[in-house]
């Protein structure tokens, strides 16, 4: 059940190719009958319940043994001290790597999330560019020297924290992965990932391909199980130098507390409640286009996703004609989620989407789910809801399905005013042809992530990160790299011997202070 770096799996394939029957965790780490898997669960595809494969889960006491070798492996210096050079060329060979097997990673994230094959196959299309990203910066960066008074040379070097833990999530699961463990490796950091239960099986293939690209053993380790118990050892533990994970709000407030108790770095992408504003100046079959992908990509399932569409008086009524008539387009081409012409898959689960179902039915006191024909599957058609307060629950927690609410403003200031009107502040959307506008909007909106005639964009080099109760701080770009490492300062005398001796004899008999600084 442990899947040793550099191993050949020998378990049989199943019916489902490319996915094998049994995972377990990636270490380096040998098992013993007191230390060994002791849970295993079951991954299924949730658009029509088949089973995809059992993973083993450690035990509390494999999990101390596998961050106790990452330490090792990390006080060793093989990565921690390898030179920026070497650890460039292997972040460039696993992107190769992983580049070659993109058809072939889209198609399990498809099977295990139930999201589309058309959109894992263009998100897992841009993973490369973050090894290609990282790979470029540690060739390029530079550390600097500070502007110390006096005759002293004080050069500030960035050094990796140690050993650090990732909690990834289950609706990008690779994505959100390479772009939580590629700025912890191009700065020298051993890894601890765990992964979702529900969506493990990509994150614990990048792993193997890792290893292909000669990442030396010990640097990235692999631990799938639930949350509460594997994630939660795993953060406790004293070892670990930074916690960052993407989760929902309150599971983020938890592990904080824990993180804190450590004293170790945390970083944390959390909920959100994505207002759109569409201002009357807007071309309206862009910002209809624009907010159905924003609202419904990954059946909603994203922390950015458009939930929130507050339109302006004047355009209210057309808009919302257009835009119904997008979202039963949608609603028609739903289906098998590796069908090329699919327009929406599933939700992740069926408990999710009970959840779901509730929070809808709770507003509108009917299901959305009657006359639609899903017995199998976890799917939820695509759902908008007028009429709402800011009071509502749909209006302020997050519901993390394909469900959007509808609001109209008159002016600008009240349109901004509603957009802020939540706890969240996560992802952001404008939309106006008058650029002024998008720029004075953007800046008064409270998020991290403002789009203006855009949704979703993401790149390497952008930083991505929460306001309010979305989190703290952020992924991509060298904000990610600089926090997951620590400055050291030296500073170096190079007055002459003969200075020295005038200028840094602090306990002269004279009494006289001669010490400069």
């Amino acid at each position: 059940m442990i899947r040793l770096r550099n191993s050949t799996c020998s378990y049989p394939c199943r019916q489902t190719r490319n996915i094998h029957s049994r995972y377990g965790p990636f270490t380096d780490v040998a098992p013993s009958p007191d230390t060994g898997p002791t849970e295993e669960f079951v991954v299924s595809n949730p658009a029509n319940g088949q089973e995809l494969c059992t993973v083993a889960s450690p035990s509390p006491k494999f999990i101390t043994s596998v961050i106790q070798s990452a330490q090792t492996t990390f006080t060793s210096g093989v990565w921690s001290k390898a030179p920026a050079l070497e650890r460039s060329k292997v972040l460039l060979r696993l992107a190769r790597i992983l580049e070659e097997r993109v058809p072939e990673m889209a198609r399990i994230e498809s099977l295990q999330t139930g999201r589309t094959i058309r959109e894992m196959s263009v998100q897992l299309g841009r993973l490369p560019d973050w090894l290609d990203y990282y790979a470029a910066l540690l060739r390029t960066r530079q550390d600097f020297i500070a502007p110390t008074q006096g005759k002293l040379l004080n050069y500030v070097q960035r050094v990796p924290l140690g050993v650090v833990a990732q909690i990834t999530p289950f609706n990008h699961p690779l994505l959100i992965a390479v772009k939580k463990i590629v700025p912890a490796l191009a700065a020298g950091n051993s890894v601890i990932v765990k992964p979702s239960e529900q969506a493990p099986i990509t994150v614990l293939e990048f792993a193997q391909m890792a290893a292909k690209a000669r990442l030396p053993p010990g640097v990235l380790s692999v631990l799938p199980g639930l949350g509460h118990t594997v994630g939660k050892a795993i953060v406790s533990n004293p070892l670990i130098r930074k916690v960052d994970i993407t989760a929902g709000t309150e599971t983020g407030r938890a592990l904080g507390s824990i993180v804190g108790g450590n004293l170790a770095s945390y970083t944390a992408e959390l909920g959100g409640k994505a207002p759109i504003l569409i201002f009357s100046d807007s071309d309206i079959e862009s910002a209809v286009n624009g907010a159905a992908f924003a609202s419904f990509v990954a059946s909603g399932q994203t922390c950015v996703s458009g939930t929130r569409l507050i339109v302006q008086t004047q355009i209210y009524d057309t808009f919302l004609e257009r835009f119904l008539a997008k979202v039963q387009s949608i609603r028609r081409r739903m289906g098998d989620p590796l069908n090329p012409k699919s327009s929406m898959g599933s939700v992740i689960s069926a408990r999710h989407l009970e959840r779901i179902e509730g929070m809808v039915g709770r507003m509108i006191g009917k299901s959305e789910l009657d006359g639609f024909d899903f017995s199998k599957g976890s799917f939820y058609p695509p759902t908008v809801i007028t009429d709402i307060e800011v009071e509502d629950e749909l209006w302020q927690e997050e519901v993390f399905g394909p469900v959007v609410v509808v609001k109209r403003f008159t002016h600008e200031a009240e349109g901004v005013a509603l957009a802020n009107e939540c706890k969240y502040g996560l992802g952001a959307g404008i939309w106006t042809t008058d650029l002024s506008r998008g720029h004075r909007v953007a800046s008064q909106i409270e998020a991290g992530l403002c789009w203006v005639n855009t949704h979703h964009r993401n790149d390497p080099s952008s930083p991505w990160g929460g306001m309010k109760e979305s989190g703290i701080g952020r992924e991509n770009g060298l904000e990610a790299f600089e926090a997951y490492t620590q400055s050291k300062s030296t500073i170096v005398n190079i007055a002459s011997t003969e200075e020295t001796r005038k200028t840094d004899d602090w306990f002269a008999e004279s009494g006289e202070a001669r010490r400069y600084g």
